[in-house]
């Protein structure tokens, strides 16, 4: 009997987040958690990839998209964190949560139920057996679009912290002047491109899943909410006026 290729992703995602859990309980930085997700999924992605029964084109499309998202957020995601340690939603959770390594503990089990949830759309694609070139065609045009706007943005942000001159200001360059996290937008926009991939699939609408769940988790969960908490409490009326002119998601022409 051939294992369940989600079972055996769920199984990875365990094992690669108790590894990630063992080294925060000896660093005390558990922002690697995020590069652990991202690199998780996309790896997920490519085991459904060779394991799938769509097309060979297909299957090749969804292991490129899978791991080119993965590992360029994944390495850009390691980068930070060793320029910063532990950012501030971890040591808000530190101090809000304590500790205790069963806390912890269950946090990395959940990461690792989100890894199936976010690479279900992959699964989906992976295995439309009755794929259209046309709508991979149209998924590849949005993934590319989506992943390149996400790259710019982190560069842009990336750029402007590294000044010192820019020290307490608020970033407003680029991509930055017509949305207050266009590189949380353009992560939503990539799942999208699942979606495409899975259309006249009898389970196209579980692609919908890692769409929602982003779109949940960016403007309600660990995203937008956190990092705006911060940016008030260390840019004070600077951020409060960047709120009041510039668009909270999706890029837009800023208020006079």
């Amino acid at each position: 009997m051939t294992p369940n290729p989600i079972l055996i992703v769920a199984a990875g995602a365990l094992a690669g987040m108790a590894l990630v859990f063992a080294i925060e309980r000896r660093t005390r930085v558990a922002a690697w958690v995020d590069v652990a997700w991202a690199a998780l999924v996309g790896l997920a992605a490519a085991f459904y990839a060779a394991t799938g029964a769509a097309p060979a084109w297909q299957r090749i499309a969804v292991a490129a998209m899978g791991l080119a998202w993965g590992l360029r957020l994944a390495g850009h995601l390691a980068a930070r964190v060793r320029r910063h340690g532990e950012d501030g939603r971890y040591a808000h959770m530190r101090r809000t949560l304590g500790d205790r390594a069963g806390v912890w503990a269950s946090f990395f089990a959940f990461q690792a139920l989100l890894v199936v949830v976010f690479s279900l759309p992959a699964w989906v694609a992976a295995n439309h057996e009755a794929a259209s070139a046309a709508w991979l065609a149209v998924g590849v045009a949005i993934f590319v679009v989506a992943l390149t706007g996400e790259a710019i943005a982190d560069r842009q942000l990336a750029r402007f912290a590294a000044d010192p001159a820019n020290r307490g200001k608020v970033c407003e360059v680029g991509l930055w002047r017509y949305s207050r996290h266009p590189n949380y937008f353009f992560e939503w926009l990539v799942w999208f491109a699942w979606v495409a991939l899975s259309i006249g699939s009898p389970w196209w609408w579980l692609s919908l899943a890692g769409a929602a769940a982003m779109l949940a988790s960016l403007l309600w969960v660990t995203g937008i909410p956190f990092v705006e908490a911060q940016s008030l409490r260390s840019r004070g009326e600077a951020y409060r006026d960047y709120q009041r002119r510039v668009s909270k998601f999706v890029p837009w022409f800023p208020k006079a």
